[in-house]
């Protein structure tokens, strides 16, 4: 059963009106990243290798077709055909019009090849499209040997059924915004939908006001707005009969540069119009302000939220339920985003309506409001919610749907410095990187937008995980490490005298009564030295005996060692000299190096005397180490 979310479907549209078709042009018909359906074209006519260029477009169109392929990958493929069809009449010249899949002279393998290395020198270093563009191109010609009835010269047929032998370039993976960037993008995209509704609010209230410019004149405010409201001129005679100079209250709407005199009235009754126009319907800038908020709000990619339709609002009680489609993934989200406070939908517009709070109810409304006379004037059903009104250079009024270009112009016009590229999928990243964080790391969570495989190759490297990632391992190496470098407590003679009485000192220690008095009768005793509490071992689970006692007692805060365990010391100092030289260097760092700098530490602290008295009491035999059957044997593995 396929996740919530990962149902696919086919985003069938109307198929486009192809039109004429000259002879000769192949056409290839494929979705956009919004699921319209646009029309390629490529002509062979325009290459002296015309066989050629006329059995790659066949297989080119074909491929498209069955595969289903998108614009992008479409046009990609028809990129590398053109610049091989280009590339092989430069090359042969005078032969090119012989050459063909099919004949083996001229021979086009040792063409292709050329090409293929001739690709690096026209992008920059590191670039993708060169090992795309020759992988595009050998699917095409891959494609003849599938069919028997096409021809296909052995040596090209063995050739292009190998792999390339061009470098695939690396991609450099936006970086999400830092919180601050984040947050500066947020509050100025309020502040612009706060001017927007404040501009609108006036136009229309103005436009209320007015009456008919043939009846009450050419250079009123409210009358011009009027006239736009209601359509009852056409922009192109309003350009016309407005007046110039203008009046003090449509001067403010033409930019200085425009008013000068070297501008013709034409022109400047074209941007008063314009002007005009954008104080009733919002324009493609404004647009992007409600973007930004989406994205933050939702979390969900930019052309997910610009897709946005009527029919894909549902407002709830809690919140608003969102159908988003990514046509590029073919996949469908529904989503539904609560309130943080559960108010009644329009008191919550009210009371957030210029406030930075991301909440996509109150986001949405906002937007519909705008856009609502747009799409009482767009042609289409259901309406989509990113509409702008826009003025053509001939002066047509039209509806469309936002493209939200020039992004970069938008946070410049905000005044907003922003580090490293200015791209809106970068907000998306950093909306998906503080889920990561929130969810701790959980990926099944994170990923709920698209796949896991996804979030590991484009979501995973950003510098916030990363810097998270790292603390995190250097936590985990920090306890690992300080469990590994805390020795044993030593005490020399006149701390072994001392445990006959609980001093202030022992108990700062963490040693009570009874374990400084088994201390000192050696009921502790582990064999190398005493422990603090054998069922509290580091190694082992709480409540379990100690398992790697004596062995690793030399690396455990637990242990206790006395003046007399330096004779145990000893032989198990002994005993690591002779492993050290049965061990390689590195196995013998691995599994001894802490012990061994741990004991040698505790030695080196004993005095000449104490050392020669310890070596005296082993050589008359009355001491032996007692170890346990596994560390008489060593594997490397």
């Amino acid at each position: 059963m396929p996740r919530r979310g990962e149902r696919r479907r086919d985003f069938r549209h109307e198929d486009p009106d192809l039109g004429p078709v000259r002879i000769g042009i192949r056409q290839a018909v494929t979705p956009d990243s919004r699921g319209k359906k646009r029309v390629l074209q490529f002509d062979p006519s325009q290459f002296a290798c015309q066989t050629l260029a006329t059995e790659l477009a066949d297989e080119w169109v074909e491929y498209i077709e069955v595969t289903s392929r998108r614009t992008g990958t479409a046009s990609s493929h028809r990129q590398g055909l053109r610049l091989f069809c280009e590339f092989v009449d430069e090359h042969l010249a005078d032969r090119a019009a012989e050459a063909s899949l099919a004949r083996s002279e001229p021979d086009l393998a040792e063409v292709l090849l050329a090409w293929e290395q001739s690709l690096p020198a026209q992008w920059p270093r590191g670039s993708t499209r060169p090992g795309a563009l020759a992988a595009n191109l050998r699917i095409l010609i891959n494609r003849r040997q599938r069919h028997p009835d096409r021809g296909l010269a052995l040596r090209l047929a063995q050739i292009s059924a190998q792999n390339h032998s061009l470098a695939w370039g690396v991609t450099q993976e936006l970086d999400e915004f830092s919180r601050k960037d984040k947050a500066a993008l947020v509050k100025a995209a309020w502040d612009d939908i706060a001017r927007l509704r404040k501009r609108l609010k006036a136009g229309w209230e103005m436009a209320e006001a007015g009456g008919h410019p043939a009846e009450h004149g050419w250079s009123r405010l409210p009358d011009l707005l009027w006239a736009l409201a209601h359509r009852a001129v056409h922009p192109r005679e309003m350009a016309k009969k407005v007046p110039f100079p203008l009046p003090p209250e449509l001067a403010v709407l033409v930019p200085d540069n425009v008013r000068t005199e070297g501008q013709g009235c034409g022109m400047r009754g074209h941007v008063l119009v314009r002007s005009l126009l954008n104080q009733l319907y919002p324009n493609e800038r404004d647009l992007h302000a409600f973007r930004v908020l989406l994205v933050a709000a939702t979390g969900h990619s930019p052309e997910e939220v610009a897709g946005l339709a009527e029919e894909a609002v549902e407002f709830t009680e809690g919140g608003v339920r969102l159908t988003m489609i990514k046509n590029r993934a073919r996949r469908i989200h529904r989503r539904a985003f609560t309130r943080i406070d559960v108010l009644d939908a329009v008191e919550h517009v009210r009371e957030y309506a210029d406030r930075p709070r991301l909440e996509v109810s109150a986001i949405v409304r906002q937007l519909m409001d705008a856009t609502a006379p747009l799409r009482d004037l767009y042609s289409e059903r259901p309406a989509p919610l990113f509409l702008h009104g826009a003025l053509t250079p001939s002066s047509e009024f039209t509806v469309g749907r936002g493209r939200l270009r020039r992004f970069g112009c938008w946070v410049k016009e905000m005044g907003l410095d922003l580090e490293g590229r200015i791209d809106i999928r970068r907000l998306r990243k950093s909306v998906k990187v503080e889920k990561a964080v929130a969810f701790g790391g959980r990926i099944t969570d994170i990923a709920d937008d698209h796949h896991e495989e996804t979030f590991r190759g484009h979501y995973a490297q950003g510098t916030t995980l990363r810097v998270v990632s790292g603390r995190v391992i250097t936590t985990a190496q920090q306890s690992w490490f300080d469990k590994a470098t805390a020795g044993p407590v030593v005490l020399d003679a006149a701390a072994e005298s001392a445990l006959e009485e609980t001093t202030p000192a022992l108990v700062e220690l963490g040693l009570s009564a009874e374990q400084v008095e088994d201390l000192r009768s050696g009921a502790l005793e582990m064999g190398v030295t005493s422990c603090r509490d054998p069922f509290d071992s580091p190694f082992s689970r709480p409540g379990d005996l100690c398992a790697v006692a004596p062995l690793r007692c030399l690396e455990c805060r637990n242990a206790w060692i006395l003046p007399s365990h330096l004779p145990q010391l000893l032989l198990f100092a002994d005993h690591l000299d002779r492993l050290r030289t049965r061990l390689s260097p590195a196995h013998f760092h691995t599994l001894w190096g802490q012990t061994a700098a741990n004991l040698t530490a505790v030695l080196t602290q004993r005095s000449e005397a104490e050392t020669a008295a310890a070596r005296r009491h082993i050589d008359e035999g009355d001491i032996a180490l007692q170890l346990p059957l596994t560390a008489q044997a060593e594997f490397d593995a």
